[in-house]
């Protein structure tokens, strides 16, 4: 799963609207990740790469810091949207329903290519980067609540709080996934048979 739009991307250089100018320079910006290495994203690389000048850049992420958690950001949102995509095409009896969420989470949440957890490894330290993780997670919790109140009896508060302890399970998978600790057929088996017996 990659953060690549399925629309085309517009055209270096020439000028664009502001949207389009952001959704290319965040696509560039995923590129010089993928063959430099987070460490040679900065803006005025992203400039070049993009074939812009810097003040167009800046005038979109204002600091380094800014265009990571963007990018962040629009990595997470393809993600949950290829999760929505497979959780749309499921059954939805009980034992579908979780198996299907098992696997469309992990799949999207170890992102094999690693650039969630690259650029989120990138922005340790960052007083923005606790605050945009917390949004992230609530997003995910509100997914899972979501997906699970069809299938099981609990009520909103509780189903909130058994989501909160889920969604940690998942990432830590996903997480051991991208450091080679664990297969993704492991952790998708795992976080089926974690769900399922916490979930009433």
């Amino acid at each position: 799963m990659t953060a690549e739009s399925s629309a085309p991307l517009p055209d270096r250089g020439r000028r664009l609207p502001k949207a389009d100018r952001r959704r290319q320079l965040l696509a560039t910006a995923l590129e010089v990740i993928r063959e430099e290495g987070a460490d040679s994203l900065t803006l005025g690389h992203l400039a070049v790469r993009a074939s812009v000048s810097k003040p167009v850049v800046y005038d979109h992420f204002g600091t380094r810091s800014g265009l990571l958690i963007e990018l962040y950001r629009w990595i997470d949102t393809e993600r949950i949207e290829a999760f929505s995509r497979a959780m749309a095409a499921a059954n939805h009896g009980r034992e579908q329903t979780i198996a299907t969420l098992a696997d469309a989470y992990i799949r999207c949440a170890s992102d094999l290519t690693g650039e969630f957890h690259i650029v989120g490894a990138a922005l340790t330290g960052s007083a923005e980067m606790a605050k945009v993780y917390a949004e992230l997670l609530d997003q995910s919790v509100g997914m899972f609540v979501a997906v699970l109140r069809p299938v099981s009896p609990m009520t909103d508060p509780a189903a909130t709080r058994l989501c909160i302890a889920l969604v940690g399970a998942g990432e830590a998978l996903s997480a051991a996934i991208v450091r080679g600790t664990i297969g993704e057929a492991d952790a998708i088996a795992a976080f089926a048979d974690i769900i399922e017996k916490c979930v009433p």
